[in-house]
């Protein structure tokens, strides 16, 4: 599991079992450019500054992103 210390907890991501969901992360201490944090349940993370983010949630909620989750 990733380190979290210091990061400000957003959203668990399935929540359904005891493996290490994905999450997101706010770190009000990293630079604008790296500080939304997305870790998954492998200890990988990728940070992204808030603009990136927000352009990432447009694409979502205009379903833009819908066919990814299709099996």
């Amino acid at each position: 599991m990733p380190e979290t210390n210091g990061l400000e907890p957003v959203a668990t991501f399935c929540g359904n079992c005891d493996c290490g969901c994905p999450q997101l992360f706010v770190d009000p201490s990293a630079p604008a450019e790296q500080r939304i944090i997305l870790t998954d349940d492998f200890g990988q993370r990728v940070q992204m500054s808030a603009d990136q983010f927000s352009d990432l949630v447009s694409d979502a909620k205009a379903g833009k992103l819908d066919g990814i989750a299709m099996p």
